[in-house]
């Protein structure tokens, strides 16, 4: 039947082949004749001997003469069909190579292939392809005419073909794969070039293609390779990516000289697991997966003990899991090759390297697990630099990959590696990864280390070392973990960790991080089984004020330890009223008038605000009135003395600030007072006739306040000086100033009254009342009603006197109003009086 249905087909084709061949037949003719050979054909049912007894014996010349000369495109694109349908259904059609492929190497060889038609050039390609997968072996000859049209079509402008030459390249290694290897290299360079393509399928395709050429070709080509395959790991499109963990994977588990490149392919398929699309990951971690057991199985007699006798580690980070014993021992075995390369990814230019990089140094850090350890120097010199990265997620990376340390190397090792780099130029990425370090560590295993880490930490070289935020913020961070990790272990240091916590409390202008500090110190607390901070305090309170006092001799206003104690002062609360004596000694050497003028402006306002609520604090055990005369003699009256500079006026200001804190609170007993007032008189006096308004009012209330206790105790010469220096404040610019010296002046008839010098004080109010009436024309009526109950108050010592000095003040003064109601006060006190 076979027989008689391809002699019936000869017979027919006979007539249209005649003219396809006819050496005058026209384009027209031509067009007419492949039509007709294509509805023989196409119509007849044959089998696949039939067909390839015609077309070995009729068909394949002809067409493939048309193929190659026509002019006609209609006509090349018919007989294209023609061999296309022919070729298909053939037995062996292998044996039409020796007639098709020269004519394919003419119309798409190099240097520049003769088929002007984009949609021809795919057909003839996809001719190709058909031949080389049904082929075989028959190809072998015909190689280096294969490889040289692939290598033109590869590098074609139009993209469908770039894809077909692919799968013509895939359909040439895998049909003689003994003959290919030699050859192979040919189409590295054009794949290579074609890999970037701005169309996803073609690249897609590309790295198929190149998976295959180097599988079953010259495995050499690998290292010309890998560059772009990494690149490709960067694509925005998931499905490139997955072509190049595939053709890695398989790579992986199939290439020859695999072993000579694990350090080249690990690393790119191990990104692939650190992919962003779930898919993507589970691909890769599949073949990883496969990768090491088939690593395992054949190498088991190495791994044999690793096998029978390997314990798990009994400390593992949460939620992950362990890869298996093949995954670990290649990690293991090639990170000192993979390692460095890594490094120096991390410190990249380029922002996506730099963030693949500390992904895939997390993944190679979790299979090396105690491996690490012989890699650390470089490790912690890379991570103390990637850790300083602006990008957060290189950060994030780079600080898991420093828990894993203090997970898989014991602390001996990494602590005394990290702490050892404080001694150079402590960085704020050094503390982080340190946290990270203890973050990742068992507790049982640090404890040993606690001490040693505590002392470093709060050597003034680590903890003083800047008042950069960043910096602190990260010292922070390493009390915390040690917190988190150690808990009621942290009672071995808890010295040490106030030390560190005092200093970032100390760090100016920046109120969040104080509050952070605050929250750890409750912590340290909590973890102690204490009430809270004040309970840390009260354990260690002397021990801050000696390790803060240290040089306090040498102070200067540049010196951290002014701002140390400052926090301690505050931050204590009641606690610092238990070190008092330590506390006032401090004070009393360096707020000497020779120490640094601005050092002693900030200890008084420490001293200043500890006054304001001075039984929450400094006297909230009662002690401190034992130690007034020291803090007045040896501390405010040196520093109330004149001296030029504004910074010595501020000094003034803050010290008379502090003289007025004890005498309003009333902290100051009279007898305490009497012993003192003769040394503070001729300052305060002073005091009000500065040019800081503050001074002055203060001045003025703190005579007020010294009359009120022991004004009765004074003889004509002093109150004759106070009443004349407080009369002065009466014309002061500030009106707050005028109603405090009024008050003051109220204080000073009141004491005059219950005195023993009233009456040889008359001249002395004869001119007050002078000088008050015409206060009474004051531009405030603040001031005016304040002078008015002073001279009310002043009445009651020689009436008669004051309504004489009334009566004329009323036609000098435009103050009848006042004048009247004084009379009347005047006489309403003497009435009831009479």
């Amino acid at each position: 039947m076979a027989a008689c249905g391809a002699a019936e087909l000869a017979q027919a084709l006979s007539r249209p082949l005649s003219c396809l061949q006819g050496p005058e037949c026209g384009r027209a003719a031509r067009l007419r004749a492949l039509e007709a050979i294509r509805a023989e054909v196409q119509e007849r049912p044959l089998s696949s001997q039939a067909v390839q007894e015609v077309f070995e014996a009729q068909l394949v010349r002809p067409l493939s003469r048309c193929l190659a000369g026509d002019a006609a495109e209609r006509c090349r694109e018919l007989a294209l069909q023609l061999l296309l349908h022919g070729l298909s259904r053939c037995e062996r059609p292998g044996e039409a190579l020796p007639v098709v492929l020269p004519v394919l190497a003419q119309r798409l060889g190099p240097p520049q292939g003769a088929e002007p038609c984009e949609e021809l050039r795919l057909g003839l390609l996809q001719l190709l392809g058909l031949l080389l997968r049904r082929g075989g072996a028959a190809v072998a000859p015909y190689l280096p005419d294969v490889l040289g049209i692939l290598q033109a079509a590869l590098l074609d402008h139009y993209a469908e073909v770039r894809r077909e030459s692919c799968r013509c390249a895939v359909a040439c290694a895998q049909a003689v794969p003994e003959r290919f290897h030699m050859q192979s290299e040919s189409l590295i360079k054009p794949l290579m070039q074609t890999i970037s393509h701005q169309h996803y399928r073609v690249r897609v395709d590309v790295i198929q293609a190149t998976g295959a050429v180097i599988q079953f070709g010259n495995g050499k080509s690998v290292d010309d390779v890998l560059s772009h395959l990494a690149q490709r790991l960067f694509d925005e499109i998931p499905k490139v990516r997955q072509a190049v963990t595939t053709v890695i994977g398989e790579w992986l588990l199939h290439l020859r000289d695999r072993y000579s490149y694990f350090h080249k392919l690990i690393p790119l398929l191990l990104s692939g697991v650190a992919d962003d699309i779930p898919e993507n990951t589970t691909l890769a971690w599949t073949y990883w997966e496969k990768i090491g057991l088939q690593w395992e199985k054949e190498n088991e007699e190495d791994l044999k003990d690793k096998m029978d006798f390997s314990v798990p580690p009994s400390h593992y980070p949460k939620g992950v899991t362990r890869p298996g014993l093949g995954c670990r021992e290649l990690v293991s075995r090639n990170l000192s090759k993979i390692l460095p390369a890594l490094c120096r990814d991390l410190t990249d230019w380029v922002e996506n390297t730099r963030v693949k990089a500390s992904q895939l140094l997390y993944l190679l850090l979790l299979h090396a697990e105690d491996h690490i350890t012989q890699h650390m120097e470089l490790l912690l010199r890379t991570l103390y630099q990637a850790c300083l990265d602006g990008e957060s997620e290189v950060v994030r990376n780079c600080v898991k990959a420093a828990e894993l340390i203090g997970t898989f190397v014991s602390p001996k090792v990494s602590l005394k590696l990290i702490t050892s780099a404080f001694e150079v130029t402590p960085k704020p990425s050094c503390l982080m990864v340190l946290a990270a370090v203890v973050r990742g560590s068992p507790k049982e295993i640090l404890q040993p280390h606690l001490r040693d880490l505590g002392d470093v930490l709060s050597q003034a070289g680590v903890c003083q070392r800047s008042d950069e935020v960043l910096y602190m913020e990260q010292l922070l961070c390493v009390v915390r973990a040690l917190i988190e990790v150690c808990q009621e272990d942290c009672q071995e240091i808890c010295l040490q960790l106030m030390k560190v916590l005092v200093t970032v409390m100390a760090v100016p202008s920046s109120q969040h991080l104080k509050e952070k500090a605050e929250e750890t110190m409750c912590s340290l607390a909590e973890v102690q089984q204490l009430d809270g901070f004040l309970s840390l305090y009260k354990q260690h309170i002397l021990q801050l004020l000696q390790w803060v006092s240290v040089s306090h001799d040498s102070w200067t206003c540049y010196s951290p330890e002014i701002l140390q104690f400052n926090v301690i002062a505050t931050h204590s609360g009641p606690v610092i009223g238990e070190a008092l004596h330590d506390f006032i000694l401090i004070l009393k050497t360096c707020l000497q008038p020779n120490k640094d003028p601005q050092m002693r402006l900030k200890l008084f306002t420490v001293l200043s605000e500890l006054l304001q609520k001075a039984n929450e604090t400094i006297n909230s055990q009662g002690l401190f009135p034992s130690y007034l005369e020291m803090v007045i003699k040896d501390i405010l009256a040196p520093n109330l003395q004149w001296r030029a500079g504004r910074t010595a006026a501020a000094i003034r200001t803050t010290a008379v600030s502090c003289l007025w804190a004890l005498i309003h609170c009333q902290m100051l007993a009279p007898e305490e007072m009497l012993k003192v007032k003769d040394a503070l008189m001729p300052q305060i006096i002073a005091a009000m006739d500065e040019d800081s308004k503050i001074s002055r009012l203060l001045g003025c209330r703190i005579v007020g306040g010294i009359l009120k206790v022991c004004g009765r105790q004074f003889d004509e010469t002093q109150l004759g000086k106070t009443y004349q220096e407080v009369l002065k404040r009466l014309d002061d610019a500030s009106p707050d100033v005028r109603l405090t010296a009024a008050h003051t002046l109220t204080d000073w008839f009141k004491c005059v009254k219950d005195s023993n010098v009233k009456s040889a004080m008359k001249s002395h109010i004869e001119y007050l009342y002078q000088e008050l009436l015409i206060h009474l024309d004051d531009q405030d009526p603040d001031t005016q009603n304040a002078v008015l109950e002073v001279l009310k108050e002043g009445s009651t010592l020689y009436p008669e006197l004051l309504v004489r000095e009334v009566e004329e003040a009323k036609h000098k003064h435009r103050i009848p109003v006042y004048c009247n109601q004084l009379l009347h006060h005047i006489q309403s006190t003497r009435e009831p009086a009479s």
